[in-house]
């Protein structure tokens, strides 16, 4: 006899509005996982025919375990729904992200798709970015001295990430990532300023890309919190 199945509300609200014939954005990270397995869940309970794009290599990883049907994204235009985590989210539904070193995967596909919904439990809710977690910020190998003195000019001290092993840590696009702390920095400033730097590849700061944000509270409920856009 099989073992009853865990339940994850945080997880089935975040596919609660998947359906047939959607194209579905997977995130990167653990909370992005439980999503996966709980849409994964609703596929083979329903029948649903659903196509997915993974925007890291872990995600693709766990999507095929799965048995979720993946497209490769580079021959997709449009994506009907994205469902990713955030290690940080203020009160605007601004976040921070980049743990797993996806945030360029992440924003690609979060920008392709029409809707996107960003879940996490209460513990990464924070009064202000950066406060608790660095900033990610992805470079290439070429020009690395001279990207770093850069944002030491604009106030980013970063401290190139490695492995467990000591190795240098490469994005799934095989890029390198600084860690650096934000301090007291206005973060619409600091993206816009990050944006317009060569050699930065991508960061962090998702500002504006949140259409909802659903949190997930020890007790079992999920808030839901929406952003109105004009």
């Amino acid at each position: 006899m099989s073992e009853p199945k865990l339940a994850d509300p945080l997880a089935e609200a975040a596919v609660a509005e998947v359906q047939s014939g959607m194209l579905v954005g997977l995130g990167a990270g653990r909370t992005a996982s439980r999503a996966i397995i709980a849409l994964a869940e609703r596929v083979k309970d329903e029948s649903l025919d659903v196509r997915c794009v993974a925007s890291s290599h872990a995600t693709e990883t766990v999507a095929r375990s799965q048995r979720l049907n993946l497209l490769d994204f580079t021959l997709v235009e449009k994506v009907d729904i994205l469902i990713d985590g955030a290690d940080e989210i203020d009160g605007q539904l601004r976040m921070l992200k980049g743990q797993h070193g996806a945030v360029l995967r992440q924003r690609l596909v979060a920008h392709a798709a029409e809707r996107r919904i960003y879940i996490a439990d209460e513990n990464k809710l924070v009064d202000v970015l950066g406060k608790r977690s660095a900033l990610p910020v992805v470079i290439p190998m070429f020009g690395l001295s001279a990207v770093r003195s850069h944002l030491r000019d604009i106030g980013l001290i970063g401290v190139v990430r490695r492995n467990l092993d000591g190795q240098l840590f490469l994005t799934g696009d095989g890029h390198l990532v600084l860690d650096c702390m934000i301090g007291d920095r206005n973060i619409e400033e600091l993206a816009d300023e990050l944006d317009s730097t060569p050699g930065v590849i991508d960061h962090g700061l998702f500002l504006d890309e949140a259409d909802e944000v659903l949190i997930g509270s020890p007790d079992g409920s999920v808030r839901r919190m929406t952003r109105t856009r004009g």
